[in-house]
């Protein structure tokens, strides 16, 4: 490891000394991993994986809590070139995707090239060298020609300000930060929030604890969960005949690919909007606390949620499910707006995750020092959900208008990846030192998205959600089909990019269109 001269120690890349990585990839969820094994598939062998833990598989890692899984069919939730065979459940829970995303690692030969307990702190374009430099743990810096940041937008808690927190004297923390150190048994504990999250957890906890409040803002549309063990027949066959498995991969990706359509046609989602009240009148015979739990806005507005089990526990005579805000916390109590004080041992937040907003802290600094916030000053938005104007070589997995409400996130993963690799390509071939995609490119795309988003059920659907930042507009979700993503993607059209090379100055770069 050699030291910069005044400045902090720099890690001497493998393609080198004095060299930098071709590539650095941030995060070892599927992302971060997709990304890596592109790579290598492609040829490129020169790149680093900077992982802020002690081991890989970001989401599937971090969520620890109990009931933890997988809200997508895990024939389908895996990546396409990389089917397993032994599923135990057609929905896979956390433990399972760890192993499956482990198995990957081991595979693809990817631990040479992750360095674990590296937490990127920021990153800055050197305009002098067309290099970024990314500093881990606040000191050292580790130089790539590419940046490819594999967080994925699930990654930030978010936690209520609520008045008098602080004051709270049980203990407290969110659904991604479990405490398994704190036995809930026999305890008072809250929940607030009843995401997709929520209702995986409360369901395993309401047994456990003395009694449990469930704090409700909106209720979920929540359809019943088919899962079931995966047959010994059904995995030998996908053992012995691969197609097979193919055939039910496309299947369920067919099935969840229907719900598209109602997202511009709610109209649509009729049928599927009387199961999901069909599933809560069986499931909860009390007429009052099925009033609670009745959505007053359309299907697909918010995330569709699949559970068997969530209703059922909130009939349990230990659970209580109320819709009253919260005025403030007190040292072992909270009290709602009606005044009525709920004694509480244990506050659990199952409050999400920062998305629109989720690089508000973040320090990354693209040509002639824009800064990331500055560029989405108007609100969060790149080329395809990958690439950013003023941020040269630099590319996003999962980024703005990306995300689906309705299928699995692994296909877009691997769209954008291929899409990475072209960009790479076209820079290779091309001789330059800069790939960075043009502003007219950047808002053509967006004005796109803006047009498919209007009328649509996240916009007009009559609730708020985290596909829409705090003007109303979506900057989450990708609005039309995961097939309009892949078109969009397969191929790079050489016209929506600017090529720099190295007689050329930042400023002439910046000026492109």
């Amino acid at each position: 490891m050699a030291q910069a001269e005044g400045g902090p120690a720099v890690v001497t890349p493998a393609a080198g000394p004095g060299g930098p990585y071709k590539v650095v990839v941030i995060g070892t969820g599927f992302s971060g991993l997709g990304m890596a094994i592109g790579l290598k598939k492609a040829g490129v062998h020169d790149f680093v994986i900077l992982e802020k833990a002690d081991e890989v598989g970001g989401t599937w890692r971090e969520n620890t809590y109990p009931g933890c899984a997988c809200d997508i069919m895990s024939l389908l939730y895996s990546y396409s070139f990389e089917p397993k065979t032994d599923w135990s459940r057609m929905f896979p829970e956390q433990h399972e995707l760890l192993a499956y995303i482990k198995d990957v690692v081991d595979k693809y030969e990817l631990a040479q090239h992750i360095r674990f307990n590296a937490e990127v702190t920021a990153t800055e374009y050197d305009d002098a060298t067309d290099t970024w430099q990314v500093t881990v743990n606040g000191g050292e810096t580790v130089r790539g020609r590419a940046l490819v940041a594999g967080m994925g937008p699930l990654h930030r808690p978010s936690i209520p300000d609520l008045p008098g927190i602080a004051s709270f004297e049980g203990t407290a923390f969110h659904s991604a930060e479990w405490d398994h150190s704190y036995d809930l048994e026999g305890k008072r504990v809250t929940v607030i929030g009843t995401g997709a999250s929520a209702i995986q957890f409360v369901p395993r906890i309401a047994a456990k604890v003395r009694h449990l409040t469930v704090f409700q803002r909106t209720p979920p549309w929540i359809l019943p969960k088919p899962d079931r063990r995966v047959t010994g027949v059904e995995r030998a066959l996908f053992r012995r005949f691969p197609l097979v498995q193919r055939g039910y991969r496309n299947g369920i990706y067919l099935m969840q690919e229907s719900f598209v359509l109602g997202f511009k046609n709610p109209r649509l989602l009729k049928a599927a909007s009387s199961l999901a009240r069909g599933h809560l009148a069986r499931q909860v015979p009390d007429r009052s606390l099925r009033r609670k739990l009745t959505p007053d806005y359309t299907m697909g507005c918010k995330r569709t949620l699949v559970s068997s089990d969530y209703y059922p526990a909130l009939t349990r005579p230990n659970v209580e499910l109320t819709t009253e805000g919260i005025a403030e916390v007190r040292p072992r109590s909270i009290v709602t707006r009606d005044g009525r004080e709920h004694e509480v041992d244990a506050i659990v937040f199952g409050t999400g995750f920062h998305v629109t907003d989720a690089f508000d802290g973040a320090r990354i600094v693209g040509r002639n020092g824009l800064k990331i916030q500055d560029a989405w000053r108007d609100g969060v938005e790149a080329h395809l959900g990958v690439a950013v104007k003023g941020f040269p070589n630099l590319f996003l997995l999962l980024g703005p208008n990306s995300g689906l409400g309705h299928n699995s996130m692994i296909f877009i993963i691997e769209a954008q990846v291929r899409y990475v690799l072209q960009c790479l390509a076209m820079l290779d071939g091309a001789g330059g030192t800069a790939i960075s995609v043009k502003p007219s490119a950047q808002d053509r795309f967006n004005r796109w998205v803006r047009r498919r988003s209007e009328g649509a059920v996240w916009v007009a659907g009559g609730c708020d959600s985290w596909y829409l930042d705090r003007d109303g507009v979506n900057r989450a979700a990708w609005p039309a089909s995961t097939l309009a993503f892949w078109l969009r993607t397969r191929r790079l059209d050489p016209g929506d990019f600017h090529i720099e090379r190295r007689d050329e100055s930042a400023a002439a770069s910046l000026s492109a269109r």
